[in-house]
């Protein structure tokens, strides 16, 4: 039967005029970029990793590593060594300008088109919902510390307004999309960048270079807090398997190291200074209570300023999770405009924040759970990446919004079984090899958390091995 798909490498004659600009609210959701809306540079992408990644629970981050009993040159090697896999989330970007579709669409090559939504559920939607609430919480209690300096009592009512407010300022940039991150976030990352310079330098200067704890950590102690340690540092590029939602609007013609390479080191740059900035600040004050902590070292009159630069900084992160999560709403099968999808994203997370803040303990739970989503997120993104360099970065836009049985991605009732087979692989292997709330029992015989690299190099053999048979070579093509 011949195909109804268009052929991607097509022109659209007499262009339309782009509809994605900071102005208005994208028109665009999960479906193709044609050739003649694409436009930007690579190097555009530096600005919107680096905005998202100059925050508050980076520096937290870095200064739990000095209080898991690392001295701080090996808390810094931790730092950065978890960060090289920014190189897989600047690798899973190349697929955006290839295809002109979102990680949400392209992940169908993956799992087919129905094993797909159930993808997006998990891991696109209900992680980031999640992580969503985890990071508002983050910035409600810095907005509360300053609403408490400028006189106004933190009461019940008014934490809710601002958890609202802060929300609301994130769900815009949202909304209003693509256009909108990309204008506003290489200034975003100019001002953070100013303001966590002065905070640098109060830090440096109290800084114990030479700091080791009083019972330095050795053999299988000493290994096992350097596993955690990276584990803990890694679940954050990890997270981002959704880079092509902010690489498919650039030409196809784009240079696929550049797009790489651009958005890794957007990523792995401010987090490894952030970190590390924690991790020194470790050395001088008690980072269990970090924002307390990091108040201590600077001038009263900045305090507010800081406090400002960790609301902004949350709100670019948080903006970015709330983009994806509306796109993987939508390729879950809800067809509902994005605009409207982050609205719901948005209203989940405020709702689960507000009874967090006010009413229980609850994310403390989620806190916990979440340390365990590198067990789905590792393998997740080794299956992805792996199909990126299977298929040389190539992918047929048009052909990936096809959700017909007969379709190029359809494979087997819906489901790509080496996809499937892949990302189940991994997921054991790894929840086999994880110590955090639970010991699985490989991480028992070792006597160390080894989900990461389990949870990958299994993801990744296993659906290298699948998709190199006879049936997977078809699918490649």
């Amino acid at each position: 039967m011949e195909s109804t798909i268009p052929d991607p490498h097509t022109e659209v004659p007499n262009p339309p005029r782009t509809t994605d600009r900071a102005t208005r609210v994208e028109a665009h959701g999960i479906d193709h970029i044609p050739d003649s809306e694409r436009r930007g540079r690579p190097r555009d992408l530096f600005g919107v990793w680096a905005a998202a990644n100059v925050n508050y629970l980076s520096l937290v981050v870095g200064g739990a590593l000095v209080l898991m009993g690392l001295s701080l040159w090996q808390a810094v090697a931790v730092i950065v060594a978890g960060n090289l896999c920014w190189l897989l989330t600047g690798l899973l970007a190349v697929s955006g300008p290839a295809s002109g579709t979102p990680s949400e669409v392209i992940t169908r090559a993956l799992y087919g088109v129905r094993g797909n939504r159930v993808n997006n559920a998990v891991t696109g939607w209900t992680i980031s919902v999640c992580y969503f609430a985890l990071n508002l919480a983050a910035a409600a209690v810095a907005a509360f510390s300053l609403v408490e300096k400028v006189g106004i009592p933190a009461t019940t009512g008014v934490k809710a307004v601002v958890v609202v407010v802060v929300a609301a300022l994130t769900l815009a940039i949202s909304v209003y999309g693509h256009g909108a991150i990309m204008k506003l976030y290489l200034p975003i990352t100019l001002v953070l960048t100013a303001v966590f310079a002065v905070v640098a330098v109060r830090v440096l200067g109290r800084t114990d270079f030479g700091y080791r704890p009083a019972e330095p950590l050795s053999g299988g102690a000493l290994w096992a807090a350097l596993a955690a340690g990276v584990t803990l540092i890694a679940a954050g590029p990890l997270s981002y398997t959704t880079s092509a939602d902010f690489s498919r609007y650039l030409p196809r013609t784009a240079s696929p190291r550049a797009v790489a390479g651009w958005t890794a080191l957007g990523g792995f740059l401010p987090s490894v200074v952030v970190c590390s900035l924690g991790a020194f600040a470790a050395t001088a004050v008690d980072m269990t209570d970090p924002q307390r902590a990091l108040e201590s070292l600077l001038p009263g009159w900045f305090t507010p300023v800081f406090l400002l630069a960790l609301v902004l900084g949350t709100i670019s992160l948080n903006a970015l999770t709330a983009y994806s999560a509306g796109l993987a709403l939508q390729a879950v099968g809800l067809r509902i405009r994005r605009s409207l999808s982050v609205l719901v994203d948005g209203a989940v997370s405020v709702a689960l924040t507000l009874y967090a803040l006010l009413v229980a303990d609850f994310l403390d739970t989620v806190s916990d759970v979440l340390q365990l989503t590198v067990v789905l997120l590792g393998p997740s993104t080794a299956v992805y990446a792996t199909d990126v360099l299977l298929r040389r970065g190539r992918y047929d836009g048009p052909a990936l919004t096809d959700e017909t049985p007969g379709g190029p991605f359809w494979y087997t009732g819906g489901v790509n079984p080496a996809g499937a087979a892949a990302i189940a692989a991994g997921v054991t292997a790894g929840a086999l090899s994880v110590d955090t709330l639970y010991t699985g029992p490989i991480a028992g015989a070792l006597g160390l958390d080894f989900s990461l690299p389990a949870g990958l190099l299994t993801a990744a053999g296993v659906y290298a091995l699948l998709t190199r048979g006879a049936a997977g070579r078809r699918h490649l093509r």
